[in-house]
């Protein structure tokens, strides 16, 4: 059941998602969804149109036709959800993607009736397949769609005013699959850029398609210290982005500050990992904020749930109600950035004018699929008569694991839903008490995995 995950569906090519398995997913969702079609995408991995097969033949068992879309990035297969093709609106939309895991991982992300597929519906279906016998091959019925070119074509009417602007600006697709997609979009604007690793390549021969990553972005730095103003780099599958600068990497809560400063009162939604500056800072300016559960999925149900206008987390993903249709994208999340600069917002200048704090990035803490909602349920205990010399504590939010507010700022400790780790973050006005939240907090947790 290891790859029915909490957000999408996860595993390793052959060894987990093969014919059988694939099929049995394919069928099995195939009953989730009220109306007749689907519309299935894929990433750059060299088995996700083997996959695409598999997963139709299953589909198609269980009476649904597939509108097949071919080689997309993410936000391209969740942008069919909201367009018409000859007549027909998809009900669901399911994208083969291994994201940014490593080349011998695919996987599934799914949409029904413009809502994320995910939590204890992936795992009923998990069980549902696990019970499952031989699934009977029916005739395909598959109808192609051109998204791609759809999807260009409104991202590049709706930023018209773009057009021909002189920031020179560099990019990493990291031979993921923004690159089918954003090179035209550049092109047709008559934007000043230059890209790297652009044609998709799913054994990632460059770096590691995963831009939260420092390392990965080791070229693209180099180029923007040569020849650039601004610098972007994208996932495997083009829904998360970093953004560079010659002094920041804005990471994706800044990145939501920046954005609402062209908002009016915006109600944003951030993740438990998100910076306090982020929340303050909304919340001074007159926008209402939501700390709510880290993942893709969560956010989008919650957005829709209090109307926000965006929402973020802390790697990367932003998603736009305001003007767009509340999902994570990249490629458009790239054009909104650029917006800001015709409007001449200086990104570092707005950036230094915020309180300092000192932040770590994600820790994370290894333990086993097994212990770490345990250790998770210790840690509240324990956190309920803390030792004397933990830090005094405020208030502790728990909507995702533990959020401990202290007087200078917080600690977080949280069990990853996709992988055997705890998360950490810490953050303070001052460095001294970041390094001493740190320390208290995992001295607690290793007092938690000793009482298991």
């Amino acid at each position: 059941m290891s790859i029915y995950r909490e957000y999408d569906i996860r595993g390793i090519y052959e060894k987990e998602l093969n014919e059988g398995s694939v099929t049995k997913i394919g069928f099995a969702l195939a009953s989730k969804i009220d109306g007749e079609y689907v519309a299935v995408g894929y990433d750059a991995r060299s088995h996700s149109p083997i996959l695409f097969e598999y997963l139709v033949a299953g589909l198609n068992a269980g009476g649904k036709k597939v509108l097949d879309m071919g080689l997309v990035p993410t936000p391209v297969n969740y942008f069919t959800n909201y367009q018409e093709w000859d007549g027909i609106t998809p009900s669901a939309s399911v994208m083969i993607t291994g994201s940014h895991n490593p080349s011998e991982y695919n996987g599934f992300k799914i949409t029904i009736a413009q809502a994320p597929f995910f939590g204890e519906d992936i795992y009923a279906l998990g069980r549902e397949c696990e019970a499952m016998g031989d699934i009977e091959k029916v005739d395909r019925q598959v109808v192609k769609i051109d998204a791609k070119n759809r999807y260009i074509d409104y991202i590049v009417e709706q930023f018209q005013h773009l057009k021909g602007m002189d920031t020179k600006i560099v990019y990493d697709c990291g031979n993921g699959v923004a690159g089918i997609v954003l090179p035209e979009i550049f092109e047709r604007l008559e934007l000043n850029t230059k890209g790297l690793y652009v044609d998709p390549d799913g054994t990632f021969p460059n770096h590691h398609p995963d831009p939260s990553v420092e390392k990965n972005l080791a070229d693209v730095k180099v180029l923007l210290e040569k020849e650039g103003d601004i610098a972007f780099a994208y996932d495997g599958d083009a829904d998360r982005i970093a953004v560079l600068t010659h002094k920041n990497n804005i990471k994706g809560d800044m990145m939501a500050l920046l954005y609402s400063m062209k908002m009016q009162n915006p109600t944003v939604v951030g993740e438990v990992k998100c910076s306090q500056v982020m929340y303050d800072e909304l919340e001074r300016r007159g926008g209402k904020t939501i700390m709510y559960k880290t993942g893709h999925s969560n956010l989008k149900v919650k957005m829709k749930e209090v109307n926000a206008d965006l929402a973020c987390e802390v790697s990367g993903h932003v998603f736009f109600k305001n003007r767009y249709f509340g999902y994570d994208d990249a490629i458009y999340a790239t054009l909104r950035m650029l917006e800001l600069i015709q409007d001449g917002i200086d990104l570092d200048a707005e950036l230094a004018k915020l309180p300092e704090v000192y932040s770590t990035e994600e820790i994370k803490v290894e333990t086993t699929e097994a212990e770490k909602f345990k250790i998770m349920e210790k840690v509240k205990e324990l956190l309920q008569n803390p030792p004397a010399s933990f830090p005094a504590i405020k208030d502790i939010i728990d909507v995702d694991g533990v959020r401990i507010n202290f007087e200078n700022g917080w600690g977080l400790v949280r069990a990853s839903n996709t992988t055997p780790v705890l998360v950490t973050r810490f953050e303070s006005t001052s460095k001294e008490d970041a390094a001493l939240y740190e320390a208290s907090v995992n001295a607690l947790i290793k007092e938690a995995k000793e009482l298991l």
